[in-house]
């Protein structure tokens, strides 16, 4: 079966990048066809205004629909042929087309933007299985600026179980030794607690504060 829902999983659409890529916008959504390598069938991709995504297998010479592909029991090696033929496409779709909408605090959106708008970088999804996580590096010397994280606020050392969204800073290790209050700033999580520390992304730091420390950790990230 088509892992479509896996393929797009915190995936939003760019618009701009769809037409880029050759979808044609046709009854408020946006359409993609081209015939898949190495087979007899068509694929149609439709992707909503809403971000919803539709596929759609057919028959080249007889346009009948190839329901096989979206059956989860279908199995046998031309079905399967078929399938990693579509998940080519909707992966090289997904990279291209997609953004990555991961992130949902609102702070943790101005620091995104933050990011890009000041430093032209973008976050970096290194860990499959920790897909919830992302990097940010310098253009020049690849060394990490922030790390962005979604974790237990009990793995900080709080009583709650409940998802904070946080992010990892480079700092000095006489100021981290002096932020640390573990009420705003925390001990790095997952990082060199001498060289890292950590922020909840809930408002407790201001912004002001916040893009100071990101500053700070850029400039010591050379």
């Amino acid at each position: 079966m088509l892992n479509i829902s896996g393929i797009f999983k915190n995936k939003t659409p760019n618009f701009k990048r769809l037409a880029e890529f050759g979808f044609v916008e046709l009854d408020g959504s946006f359409t993609y066809f081209k015939k898949l390598d190495g087979t007899e069938f068509d694929i149609t991709v439709r992707v909503s205004k809403d971000g919803e995504i539709h596929v759609r297998v057919t028959d080249s010479e007889t346009s009948d629909e190839y329901v096989l592909v979206h059956l989860p029991d279908a199995s046998g090696s031309f079905v399967t042929g078929v399938i990693l033929a579509c998940e080519d496409i909707l992966q090289k779709i997904a990279d291209s087309c997609f953004d990555t909408d991961v992130f949902k605090s609102p702070q943790t959106r101005r620091v995104l933007e933050y990011a890009k708008g000041k430093y032209k970088i973008f976050p970096e999804f290194l860990w499959e299985k920790f897909d919830d996580n992302a990097i940010f590096r310098r253009k020049d010397t690849k060394k990490w600026v922030a790390v962005l994280l979604t974790v237990s606020r009990r793995k900080l050392g709080l009583d709650s179980d409940e998802i904070a969204e946080v992010v990892d800073l480079r700092g000095e290790p006489q100021e981290i030794e002096r932020i640390i209050d573990n009420s705003l700033y925390f001990g790095g999580y997952h990082m060199n607690k001498k060289h890292w520390y950590t922020i909840c992304l809930d408002e407790t730091v201001p912004d002001e504060d916040l893009f100071e420390r990101i500053d700070k950790s850029f400039e010591l990230a050379k």
